[in-house]
């Protein structure tokens, strides 16, 4: 399973919210906080900063791949590498 650590209107969770779209990739969304680093769900703020290390978003966790990322751009190429 994909989960991805998103917020909306930040335009790097957006490209991966696109490219998950484009290659027809089902994935589990979380929004722990705004783009403006407004925390608007504790829990999966938490859930966030312990799996990860850090607040930043988007942040990629693919279980299956026992793989996680940050970085649009990183998150993308390894989309297109495992999905494409």
């Amino acid at each position: 399973m994909l989960e991805l650590y998103q917020a909306e209107g930040c335009p790097h969770s957006a490209d991966v919210r696109e490219k998950l779209t484009e290659l027809g990739v089902s994935y589990v969304v979380h929004n722990p906080r705004t783009p403006d680093d407004e925390v608007v769900n504790e829990r999966t703020h938490r859930e966030l900063v312990e799996l990860g290390g850090e607040a930043q978003t988007p942040y990629l966790v693919d279980d299956a791949r026992k793989e996680a990322l940050y970085e649009s751009d990183e998150i993308v190429d390894y989309l297109e590498t495992h999905y494409g």
